[in-house]
């Protein structure tokens, strides 16, 4: 059975710094590309960030986080990451994991496995 399971969000003031993790199994983490969505209230599900599958050696950035965030993989421990710095209220949200053998699918907003999620809150 593949489970992603997030954490590591939470309340936190605007310029401040988040790290949520997504720890996989039941699926040969490494050989996956990961990515990381958010869905704000009102809004629909955006992708974040992406990485290749193995030695990540890609990674996609939504305009929106780029040069704030930080996605990155850590193959021995089946986990991916999102370091999140200078956070803002508009980066409010449930923030997801997903994982998918081909990473242009996790970049067109697909994915074959989904993480349950975990709530980003920014106070300004």
């Amino acid at each position: 059975q593949v489970q992603l399971a997030e954490s590591g969000g939470g309340l936190v003031q605007a310029g401040g710094s988040l790290r949520l993790s997504c720890v996989v199994s039941g699926l040969p983490f490494r050989d996956y590309a990961m990515a990381w969505f958010r869905r704000a209230p009102g809004k629909e599900r955006e992708v974040v960030a992406t990485i290749t599958m193995r030695t990540g050696s890609a990674t996609y950035y939504a305009d929106s986080v780029k040069d704030r965030f930080i996605i990155s993989r850590d193959n021995t421990r089946n986990t991916l990451y999102l370091e999140m710095s200078s956070l803002k209220p508009e980066d409010t949200a449930v923030y997801s994991c997903a994982a998918d053998r081909l990473v242009y699918q996790l970049q067109r907003g697909t994915g074959t496995y989904w993480g349950q999620g975990t709530q980003v809150s920014v106070s300004s």
